[in-house]
């Protein structure tokens, strides 16, 4: 599997994603909102794209898909219960579907709700794993819920899916949010030394090569994964003076999603 990384420089801050099969050159792009850059990218690879996988139903990853279906006859594919808001979709998948990018790549479908309820991530079970989570885990965050999602569905898809991925997985996010995430992780939880040297890593970044972190490395500075650490359980209790004692990690989860909304 070939991962190519493409981005649009939009105001957005969005990355789209070619995914390829080194042997037969054939591609799968992701939300290519920017479909000349992705065009681009894979003539220069020699690649031919032969399907569009949308994460969601959003204009800012679905934007290109006319386009590029003009272009390349690409077929769309995206979640089941999105065919009323995604044109033109040829398949709808769920979870452990399985796509295939000709002969070498196969990628599992996991159905993913919270920032929308028709949102999918696509993981890869290749020997370095990877997931290309759209907008529901982004690096040092995770995705808002105020365009057709829910939070506790939210919280149920980072708890019961992506808590459980394996620590080496790579992550591939639809946006670059990493420095202002990484803000809000220090925010909340002041007393993270790996969140402070990663910011202090990627501050000023070039996006065009941008830092790709780690389920592992997730867990130690995306506050949204550290729903049990003193630290954040008591600035939380700042704001939010009624909180329990002891309060459940769904209601952390939730209370610091509020708080990033207005951040």
């Amino acid at each position: 599997m070939i991962v190519k990384q493409i981005w649009t420089g939009n105001n957005y801050r969005n990355f789209n994603y070619l995914i390829a099969c080194g042997e037969t050159g054939e591609a799968l792009a992701v939300d290519p909102l920017d479909f000349e850059k992705c065009l681009k990218a894979a003539k220069d690879a020699g690649w031919e794209i032969m399907q569009i996988l949308n994460t969601h139903e959003h204009h800012d990853h679905t934007g290109g898909n006319a386009e590029m279906v003009k272009r390349t006859g690409a077929k769309i594919l995206a979640h089941k219960n999105a065919r009323d808001k995604i044109p033109d979709m040829s398949r709808g998948v769920g979870a452990g579907d399985v796509i295939k990018v000709g002969k070498m790549v196969e990628l599992e479908v996991m159905d993913t709700p919270g920032h929308t309820m028709c949102h999918v991530c696509l993981r890869s079970h290749t020997d370095q794993p990877a997931l290309f989570c759209g907008d529901t885990l982004f690096n040092a965050g995770a995705g808002n819920c105020h365009n057709g999602g829910h939070p506790n569905a939210l919280y149920k898809t980072f708890s019961e899916q992506l808590d459980r991925l394996p620590a080496s997985m790579l992550i591939y996010p639809g946006h670059d949010y990493i420095e202002n995430n990484l803000r809000f992780t220090l925010n909340r939880e002041p007393d993270n030394q790996p969140a402070q040297a990663m910011l202090d890593q990627v501050t000023g970044q070039d996006p065009g090569s941008a830092y790709v972190s780690t389920m592992q490395i997730e867990r130690e500075i995306n506050t949204f994964f550290r729903l049990t650490s003193p630290t954040v359980i008591a600035k939380l209790r700042e704001a939010f003076p009624d909180l329990p004692e002891k309060p459940d990690q769904r209601t952390v989860f939730v209370k610091l999603r509020e708080l990033r909304n207005s951040w």
